[in-house]
């Protein structure tokens, strides 16, 4: 995608509210800091940047979304790191790997609209742990165990269990 100011690459995505309306804007780095100056943000540092893009992201995902709704989604919390939804919204930068697993309803969205895939497709690093994966996916369901017993759904809870033994047999051997 090129900017819409000149013809370089844009390495920016905002997205705008104005009137309730999403604008999009696909700049490059340069027009992006004089957007964001104009704003009256003062990107002077790489951290101005960052947290008015995280703002920028802040407002995108709030679209069609209650103020009760976002309550419960600040209260989210990962549970490797404990970053909250709301100190990503505020950061704009995520804690850990296993954010992107806990948070990914609402980030998947926001991937798309800024890469246009929610998924990597590039490449892999040669000494990238290959149980990464495995571990994330026991961390998700040692927590919907702790939600199953929580609600006395002793049945889903020992399915999950079941699941969580599996797994772990199957990195042993």
């Amino acid at each position: 995608m090129r900017c819409q100011k000149c013809d370089k690459p844009a390495t920016f995505h905002i997205t705008e509210l104005t009137g309730g309306k999403p604008q999009e804007l696909h700049l490059c780095e340069e027009h992006a800091r004089e957007y964001l100056t104009q704003s009256g943000d003062e990107p002077s540092s790489t951290g101005g940047m960052a947290a008015a893009l995280a703002h920028q992201i802040a407002q995108q995902m709030a679209v069609g979304q209650t103020a009760e709704e976002l309550e419960k989604l600040d209260q989210q919390t990962c549970p490797v790191c404990g970053i909250t939804f709301y100190e990503f919204r505020s950061q704009g930068r995520l804690g850990c790997p296993h954010d992107y697993v806990c948070f990914q309803k609402q980030l998947d969205p926001l991937i798309y609209s800024i890469h246009g895939e929610a998924e990597h497709a590039g490449k892999a690093p040669k000494r990238c742990p290959g149980g990464s994966e495995k571990r994330t996916e026991l961390i998700r369901l040692r927590r919907e165990m702790k939600e199953a017993v929580a609600a006395e759904q002793y049945e889903r809870a020992s399915e999950l269990r079941d699941r969580i033994h599996r797994i772990e047999k199957e990195e042993e051997a």
